[in-house]
């Protein structure tokens, strides 16, 4: 139980401003779950808690209730009626047995003019308030956007799964039919094997991504066309399932980049099943490869409907995504940190009458040229 000279913002009255204070503060006590206020009632005065304990709250939408603070004894609430007499924005509930010191309005203006210190009080007593709650509403919206991450990012790895996960049980149920011959089986087994090892290379990636810091990047000199017509190889089957034929024009035989093959792969990996998924109704990806005097830029070019304007900006950003149900953008993050470690750039194009043209430029060995 606490008097109403020991509270904090009374507690530095001059006697004669004390016992004035009595005079004109009125106890009232309510049992539990009972309101003291709610949310539109008239702002008619400050309380002062006694004991036990009062929970300030407010309807957020017509379902959720939000809790702002609880007040214990020696503690104020309602204060902002005496700043402004407006309607209530809160509720307050007794959460405990509690007896209040109830001073009205009116009462309390007379008596924060005569006394400067007790206004002084009363305006760090509502700065504390403020800034505890803008305290609490960062807290709340940090968490939110937390949530909302794991969200966006688990919704990323269903759609970078999803590919591998249907091509393994396409061709598993393909190996197992009776009219399978051995060498059909033997096939399976390696592209089921390749999509495993694929997985294991997306689940790799996803972790380098959560890193603060990247992985060490261990480039090799590999020949680029060879490269590049293994890897239209492989994927032409996978596309194909999806009614798109893959296309590779002219590599370049001899040229040698340093780079890290499985990574980059990734790279391509990424561009050619967001291509595929672009285009709905099938038709044509186009690999590129133009020579530069100090680097090699690779184009992949759908036939697609292009990069929507909305999110051009923002494309190569974690999880900026548009138009897709399941994608979130996660790949193409990726993908540009893969092309920055092997010193390179990407960036996307729209040509009219065609499609989205993805392009990333690797930076030629010293000494050499492309051309």
């Amino acid at each position: 139980m606490v008097k109403l000279e020991s509270s904090k913002l009374f507690g530095q009255l001059p006697a004669a401003e004390l016992e004035a204070l009595r005079q004109i503060a009125s106890e009232q006590t309510f049992a539990v779950g009972k309101e003291i206020f709610k949310e539109g009632d008239v702002g008619d005065g400050v309380y002062v808690v006694k004991e036990g304990l009062v929970e300030i709250s407010a309807l957020l939408s017509s379902q959720i209730r939000h809790v702002f603070s609880k007040i214990g004894p020696g503690e104020i609430f309602g204060e902002m009626a005496v700043i402004d007499h407006k309607p209530r924005s809160a509720c307050a509930m007794a959460r405990k047995p509690t007896s209040v010191y109830f001073i009205p309005r009116p009462k309390m203006q007379a008596l924060l003019e005569r006394s400067p210190a007790m206004s002084l009080a009363l305006l760090r007593e509502i700065s504390h308030r403020l800034r505890e709650f803008n305290r609490q509403h960062v807290r709340e919206v940090v968490q939110g956007e937390r949530l909302a991450v794991i969200g966006r990012f688990a919704r990323s790895i269903v759609h970078d799964l999803k590919n591998p996960l249907n091509i393994i049980s396409i061709t598993a149920e393909m190996a197992g039919m009776e009219s399978a011959t051995s060498e059909s089986r033997r096939q399976a087994k390696s592209r089921i094997r390749k999509q495993v090892e694929r997985i294991s290379d997306l689940i790799n990636e996803i972790l380098e991504f959560t890193q603060p810091t990247r992985a060490d990047f261990v480039p090799a000199s590999v020949k680029y066309g060879v490269f590049l017509q293994q890897l239209t190889e492989e994927m032409r089957p996978e596309v194909a399932l999806k009614s798109v034929e893959l296309a590779l024009e002219s590599p370049p035989t001899e040229l040698k980049l340093l780079m890290n093959p499985k990574r980059l792969r990734r790279v391509f990996e990424n561009l050619i099943h967001n291509a595929t998924d672009a285009m709905t109704d099938g038709g044509k990806i186009i690999l590129r490869v133009l020579p530069k005097d100090t680097e090699v830029v690779t184009e992949i070019e759908d036939a697609g409907p292009g990069v929507a304007p909305e999110i051009a900006e923002q494309l190569f950003e974690a999880f900026a995504t548009h138009g897709k149900a399941h994608g979130t953008g996660l790949g193409l993050s990726i993908c540009k940190r893969i092309i920055e470690d092997h010193h390179g750039w990407i960036s996307a194009r729209n040509e009219p009458g065609r499609g989205a043209v993805f392009s990333f430029g690797l930076p030629l060995p010293r000494g050499k040229t492309g051309v």
